[in-house]
């Protein structure tokens, strides 16, 4: 039997999934619709796993003594919407109707400003290591449930719109995977495509 699928709430929280409030977050700008979905990478301390880092990081009480990592980073102010652990667990800090401060400087299509109209879903992962199959499919399972909610028009990676800054999710992300997770390909076929009136765009040329 299928999992119930997720559901996004009045108030843009994903019904019965863990949520711990950031504080990086505000409102979004009056006008702006939400129509693109941008997937990142972070493992803290960097290559390890299964920690509270990336929580600690999202909410402002990283410790800078618990890691020489952590004090190169515990001034940053950042969070995303939703994030995955190699388990497959879901962790939502920000509710979708919000601003997330995921983005950074950033462009897509002409327009700067990315956290204003995008909805940042972070994996537990690094540049060096494949994803677990799990995070595809629960990745797929939070787009279905942001496109019922948002016109969402496109899906792109964070090295995609800050090339030469970002380079999240990295080279070991499998954007043929997370097609055919949402049913984008069949398998065996390219991932330059367009589903649903969605573009699954990820540049091979950054």
């Amino acid at each position: 039997m299928r999992d119930p699928a997720l559901v996004v709430d009045a108030e843009g929280w994903l019904e019965g999934v863990r949520r711990i409030d950031s504080p990086n977050r505000d409102s979004r700008p009056e006008g702006h619709v939400i129509d693109l979905i941008v997937v990142h990478a972070i493992s803290l301390p960097p290559e390890q796993f299964d920690g509270p880092g990336v929580a600690q990081l999202f909410t402002n009480t990283l410790d800078p003594a618990a890691h020489p990592y952590f004090a190169t980073i515990d001034h940053l102010r950042v969070s995303a919407h939703v994030f995955i652990r190699r388990s497959g667990e879901l962790i939502q800090f920000v509710s979708f109707d919000e601003r997330a401060w995921h983005a950074g400087l950033s462009e897509w299509n002409g327009r700067s400003r990315c956290n204003d109209f995008s909805i940042g879903i972070e994996l537990e992962g690094s540049d060096t290591q494949p994803f677990e199959p799990c995070q595809y499919v629960r990745l797929a399972e939070v787009i279905a449930a942001v496109r019922r909610h948002y016109p969402i028009m496109a899906i792109a990676g964070h090295s995609d719109i800050a090339p030469g800054r970002k380079t999240d999710p990295g080279p070991y992300f499998d954007w043929t995977a997370l097609a055919q997770a949402v049913g984008a390909l069949p398998p065996g076929q390219d991932t330059q495509v367009s589903f649903a009136g969605i573009s699954l765009c990820h540049r091979t040329d950054v």
